[in-house]
């Protein structure tokens, strides 16, 4: 894990007042395109919360995961190194926005919503919102029998949003749990706290394959179609990196590297668009 250090007000007043004075002020000075900066500065600063397995965790210090794979592959595309800075996910976004990092690798769903407000590379993973409940728990064997029970999930994210839809249509609502990461639903899962917990498919499956003993799949996933991707910021300075990020993940359909990644954390290959698709949410 890399952390980018803060530059000092004397540094900063070297590269001219008007750039220091917006840096200080926590604003980069706006750029002609992000990606000419990236590839000048031979470095491409990425965020994410690395407590998201199997796409972004540690083992130990080292980050590690599905993101890793593929964002360390990207830089050789662009030819470029990559920094990883591992934040909370409510602060992901608002960073981006911010200007903060060049480019957010955490998985983020596409919805509709978000479409409005970044720039989105094509398809990473699925996304299908499932749930998770524990092994011996033989009262819960379909998403319904969730009626008037307690699941769950990452504050913030569009499977908690899909899940507080899910509510409306059964006879009685989900009381919907919202923690800061998806450990912590997890673990009160397992200590009998919840009821199940909220997730995307793969990141549930992962889990489940880590920890038979105590947790189990709720099947099928109820949430509608959906996938995850990388986000840039909108406009025409940033459109330019976004767009070479999504080559360099085609380029991986076409050559085999994807589908060895994706065999390595998800145990098989799984097709993905090579456009951004319509979000179905």
């Amino acid at each position: 894990m890399i952390r980018v250090p803060t530059a000092s007000r004397r540094t900063l007043l070297k590269t001219g007042l008007a750039a220091g004075a917006a840096a200080i002020a926590g604003v980069r000075p706006a750029l002609a395109d992000t990606l000419a900066e990236v590839k000048k500065r031979g470095e491409l600063i990425c965020a994410t919360e690395m407590e998201f397995a199997p796409f972004d965790f540690l083992v130990g210090d080292v980050y590690t995961g599905v993101d890793r794979d593929l964002i360390d592959e990207v830089g050789k595309e662009l030819g470029v190194k990559v920094k990883y800075l591992d934040l909370p996910w409510t602060s992901v976004l608002p960073g981006l926005e911010a200007k903060k990092f060049d480019f957010v690798i955490a998985p983020v769903t596409i919805t509709s919503e978000r479409m409005k407000r970044y720039s989105f590379t094509v398809p990473i993973a699925e996304a299908t919102v499932a749930l998770m409940k524990r092994v011996d728990d033989a009262s819960i064997t379909k998403p319904a029998d969730l009626a008037g029970k307690s699941v769950g999930g990452q504050k913030g994210t569009a499977q908690v949003a899909q899940l507080a839809e899910f509510s409306k249509t059964l006879p009685k609502p989900i009381d919907i749990k919202e923690y800061v990461d998806n450990n912590q639903s997890y673990a009160d899962l397992a200590a009998g706290r919840l009821d199940a917990s909220v997730n995307s498919l793969p990141n549930l499956g992962y889990v489940v394959s880590k920890r038979a003993d105590t947790f189990a799949l709720v099947l099928p996933p109820f949430g509608k179609p959906s996938y995850y991707s990388w986000v840039g910021r909108l406009g025409a300075e940033d459109q330019p990196l976004t767009d070479a990020i999504s080559a360099a993940l085609v380029k991986m359909q076409d050559d085999g590297r994807l589908a060895a990644i994706q065999k390595k954390w998800f145990g098989q290959p799984i097709a993905l668009p090579k456009t951004v698709p319509t979000p179905a949410v």
